[in-house]
């Protein structure tokens, strides 16, 4: 197949990539450059997508991928651009376009909405709705010929954002690690490849629909996660876990300064990490053994600049802070 991938060549759009090559197929890549050189011998068009798809006219594939579509307007111009000049359309879109987080969620939820749908401006609270937007857009114009993929959380090598890459990176630098909340909490992600290679082979099958992409198979639960991290890196790691009432009071930040965490007494968020992926299964969606990612999520790490700042996670001195306060608690030491 002949596939045009829309920007997005840092992470899952790479990982997209390299799959289709991998499988034979012809690409183009079409983004600004920045990543240029990533795939030698690959076409690469470079222009800005709101403001350069005339550098597509003429040209037809037989696919595009589109993974970094956020505002519909933009994604709008694609799809008015590449209705005629293409067989499937692949939006990547998110779980965060469910209107309630509150309970597990299929492909049937009720989808976020925004008041003012002519916003672009990204935030927590305008991401969902807009990507519902985007949806919707690509549906329109596609139909039975598109493909909407909702993901979780996306892992694995080449992460730009160290929501998970945080721990493989904490807990195999050992010594005492701050672990957030109950230990048997689940959690949810898939390692970008295992998404990367399930989107080609969807589009080998000629699939449209929705789907969201979300995993392991089989639950897994952040204690397993960090016993996982402690193995492959071979860590002296000593896991203490805190609290939530401890981590809210010294206002810990979810998520991103806390990667992973969601604190259980918030029940808007109580079925974020219980989203339902069957019917992606039933197509086909694999995902690699959680020793793999973790594996090889540190091997790519330990190859970024030292003095690199990590976007996501504790930082050395806070987490250290919030330990010795919390045994100094624990042993009456202050109250």
């Amino acid at each position: 197949m002949r596939i045009l991938i829309l920007g997005g060549t840092r992470f899952a759009g790479r990982a997209m990539a390299a799959a289709a090559l991998e499988r034979g197929h012809t690409l183009t890549l079409f983004n600004r450059g920045s990543t240029r050189g990533l795939f030698p011998g690959v076409e690469e068009l470079h222009g800005d997508r709101a403001l350069d798809l005339d550098l597509l006219d003429g040209r037809e594939w037989d696919a595009v991928i589109d993974p970094s579509g956020y505002v519909p307007r933009v994604v709008g111009l694609a799809v008015d651009k590449l209705r005629a000049a293409t067989g499937h359309y692949v939006f990547i879109s998110s779980l965060s376009v469910y209107a309630d987080t509150s309970m597990a969620q299929d492909e049937s939820g009720a989808l976020a909405r925004m008041d003012d749908e002519t916003l672009e401006t990204i935030d927590e609270n305008t991401y969902g709705p807009l990507k519902v937007l985007c949806e919707q857009r690509v549906q329109a114009a596609f139909r039975e010929r598109a493909l909407i993929v909702r993901p979780g959380l996306i892992v694995g090598p080449h992460d730009p954002t160290d929501r998970f890459t945080y721990w493989p990176v904490r807990v195999a630098r050992g010594g005492e690690v701050l672990a957030p909340g109950e230990p048997q909490r689940g959690v949810q992600f898939i390692d970008v490849r295992d998404l990367g290679e399930w989107v080609i082979r969807m589009l080998e099958a000629g699939k449209g629909g929705v789907y969201n992409a979300v995993g392991p198979e089989q639950p897994v639960e952040m204690v397993d996660l960090l016993e996982t991290c402690r193995a492959v890196a071979r860590s002296d790691a000593r896991f203490t876990w805190l609290p939530e009432s401890f981590l809210i009071e010294q206002q810990v930040g979810p998520w991103m300064e806390m990667p992973l965490w969601i604190p259980a007494n918030d029940p808007a968020m109580a079925g974020f990490y219980a989203f339902d992926s069957r019917k992606a299964i039933r197509d086909g969606l694999t995902f690699r053994a959680l020793e793999d990612t973790v594996r090889d999520t540190l091997a790519w790490a330990s190859l970024r600049p030292e003095d690199l700042q990590p976007r996501a996670g504790l930082n050395p001195e806070r987490e250290a802070g919030l330990l010795a306060l919390y045994h100094d608690r624990r042993e009456g030491k202050i109250r």
